[in-house]
């Protein structure tokens, strides 16, 4: 894997700075304007980000969204529908023809999440990547944490981070979500369900799959505490060096020009998911 990588926390930003930023990543590394390159992030307010083939219409509640102060954006990466709130989230690009990057989806995620592995255990947290029988596998499910897949980390079987990838003009693109802690009331009425009773039902078995770091570790933890963890877990799990990624002014304009063309349109959140197939 090439060593040299550049870094950038961004800090807190709004649902489609944030995606159109993962987004330029790709952008600039296929054009070679930068290294590989790792970025951590937070979220300005609440957001639930969906997956890129997740349909809206009769499966997300818009209305419930407004009522919780909620952002929303669709993701160019795949899976199901993440809260985004009291986390840690990072991202990374790297060539899709780096030596150390296998063909396989599957084992390019566990490649890459090694960084994960490593920045949970630098908290004490005794994470370890999912390991599951064939029907732990089957049928879909519309929240993310609900279900762990092989590359992802659990605690005492209980899923603690979120993973997503996509490949674009050459470049691996991918993101995953590091909850301290996590809004179950307010994840679940963003969802539309048949009736009270089943949308109770299905928070009370969420809290028996899902955990958080603030529960494992009885303690709350801060936006910064998680990132002195996980910069030198990846530093160390990917084996790589980091200096800061510099950017320029019109870099910066990109970002915010993509956020408003594209992740703030209703054309990409809402209405294209029509045109896709749901396998979220």
């Amino acid at each position: 894997m090439n060593k040299h990588w550049t870094f950038i926390d961004t800090g807190f930003q709004d649902a489609a700075w944030n995606m159109a930023f993962d987004e330029c990543l790709i952008n600039w590394h296929h054009e070679g304007r930068i290294p590989p390159t790792l970025r951590f992030y937070g979220w300005k307010y609440p957001s639930l980000s969906i997956g890129y083939f997740q349909k809206v219409d009769k499966k997300i509640d818009l209305k419930a969204i407004e009522r919780h102060q909620c952002q929303f954006v669709r993701r160019l990466t795949g899976g199901s529908a993440v809260l985004h709130d009291d986390e840690l989230t990072y991202s990374l690009v790297i060539s899709e023809n780096d030596p150390a990057i296998p063909v396989s989806v599957q084992e390019a995620y566990h490649v890459l999440s090694e960084g994960v592995f490593e920045g949970y255990h630098n908290l004490g947290i005794p994470a370890e990547y999912a390991t599951l029988d064939r029907e732990s596998v089957r049928g879909r499910t519309a929240i993310c944490f609900e279900k762990p897949a092989f590359y992802e980390m659990v605690v005492e079987g209980k899923k603690i981070s979120g993973n997503a990838q996509t490949r674009k003009k050459g470049v691996l693109m991918q993101h995953g979500s590091i909850p301290m802690s996590m809004d179950t009331k307010m994840l679940f009425d963003l969802f539309v369900f048949s009736s009270e009773k089943l949308r109770e039902r299905s928070r009370a078995s969420f809290s028996k799959k899902a955990v958080t770091i603030n529960q494992i570790t009885n303690r709350t933890h801060q936006y910064e505490m998680l990132t002195d963890a996980f910069k030198e877990g990846f530093k160390k799990g990917l084996g790589i060096e980091l200096q800061p990624l510099q950017l320029t002014k019109i870099e910066w304009d990109e970002v915010q020009q993509l956020a408003q063309s594209k992740y703030e349109s209703k054309a990409w959140n809402i209405n294209s998911g029509k045109e896709r197939a749901d396998i979220g």
